[in-house]
């Protein structure tokens, strides 16, 4: 028999820590590190990029933002387990980002604020809960736009003006429409449109150039323009076939009951937008404007049987309303896939409040020119 066995013993206790090696100390700091980056952006500020031109003048394609998670709350991750810092689709591969076998229940922490009228907002787009990809909610691409209504309100459009509650919505300084002109003799110099910030958004039709109002009015101004007037849809024409945003809300309809909205971009609702707690009456006027919300978003099992509505089974006309909603609009108005064209963002989609921008970059422009810099760390308003 070893009688040492105690000495070994006492000698474990005192030996000193084996040294981590080289590898084993990079791969804890990686790990650590992407830990806390998950945090931070799930939970405290994430960094946004604009990819489309529908908040122009007011954010620009090439604007990078950070957006608050705490303002409105954070949201509790519904997807947990998902590769880090791809949102949806893998680089490269295109194959999914997550695992949806496990989805966790909506629920966000408490916040400084709520979402308020004018903000501006980055939120899951409430149409990629379709075909075909059917992704969980915030799983869903993110987009930007500035909140017009909220809970409870009613919200109108009056020829490109947004109403609330029967009161007109501050415009902000970036807003931006279509406009009409003519010219005499000269035609408009180049260097006018980019001194200005007009924009052609549809090269097929140059005579209908985007600016703010600001804009508009100076260019008004220079006598070889004339009858320069916001290029707006008429009230009661609805809109026109448009293959770049077609029209995609309202869309329900009971039996051969399917309402003529006579609405378009510039003259739309009045809607009332879901609160909630509140209770609606449902029939062929309101079924169409709120039916996807009950479905998709409530996740009720909805179905029409001649002008009967049923709703898990049970024939209804009424509906109480689980979630609060939004209606977000773009502030380039008529370049904007927004809540006109595919309705309410439930409050489950929210994500955070753009808050500043840390950098701007022009791809157009020549490569000293590229950083934007009297955009940057521009507080966003």
């Amino acid at each position: 028999m070893n009688w040492k066995f105690w000495n070994r013993k006492t000698k474990s206790k005192t030996a000193p820590k084996k040294k981590k090696s080289k590898t084993r100390e990079w791969a804890d700091a990686i790990i650590f590190a992407v830990i806390a980056a998950t945090i931070i952006r799930s939970f405290f500020v994430e960094a946004y990029t604009i990819p489309t031109p529908s908040m122009e003048r007011s954010l620009l394609v090439g604007d990078f933002l950070f957006v608050s998670k705490l303002n409105y709350g954070p949201r509790v991750p519904m997807t947990p387990i998902a590769f880090p810092f791809a949102h949806h689709t893998m680089p490269l591969l295109g194959t999914k980002a997550y695992w949806d076998g496990i989805e966790l229940p909506y629920y966000r922490l408490p916040g400084f604020s709520d979402v308020k009228k004018g903000d501006v907002v980055v939120f899951n787009y409430p149409m990629d809960a379709d075909s075909p990809y059917y992704r969980p909610v915030d799983k869903r691409e993110n987009y930007i736009k500035r909140c017009q209504g909220g809970p409870g309100d009613t919200l109108s459009v009056v020829d490109a003006q947004v109403y609330v509650n029967g009161k007109a919505m501050p415009n902000p300084p970036g807003e931006q429409i279509d406009y009409t002109y003519s010219t005499i003799g000269q035609d408009l110099n180049p260097q006018v449109a980019s001194d200005l910030n007009i924009s052609y958004y549809d090269p097929n039709n140059l005579g209908a150039p985007t600016m703010t109002a600001a804009s508009a009015s100076v260019l008004k101004g220079y006598s070889n323009v004339k009858n320069l007037t916001p290029r707006l849809e008429q009230k009661g024409v609805i809109d026109p076939f448009n293959p770049v945003y077609p029209r995609k809300y309202p869309k329900y309809s009971i039996g051969d009951k399917f309402p003529l909205f006579k609405w378009n971009v510039d003259n739309y609702g009045p809607i009332i937008i879901p609160k909630k707690g509140w209770t609606v009456t449902l029939d062929s006027l309101t079924f169409p404007v709120y039916g996807r919300a009950i479905e998709i978003y409530e996740h009720n099992k909805v179905s029409v049987s001649g002008n009967d509505i049923l709703i898990n089974g049970v024939k209804t006309n009424t509906y109480t309303f689980k979630m609060n909603y939004y209606w977000m609009m773009g502030d380039n108005r008529h370049d904007s896939e927004d809540s006109r064209y595919w309705g309410f963002v439930p409050e489950d989609h929210i994500v955070g409040k753009a808050l500043f921008i840390w950098m701007s970059w022009d791809d157009n422009a020549s490569f000293f020119g590229k950083i934007r810099w009297s955009r940057l760390f521009n507080i966003i308003h």
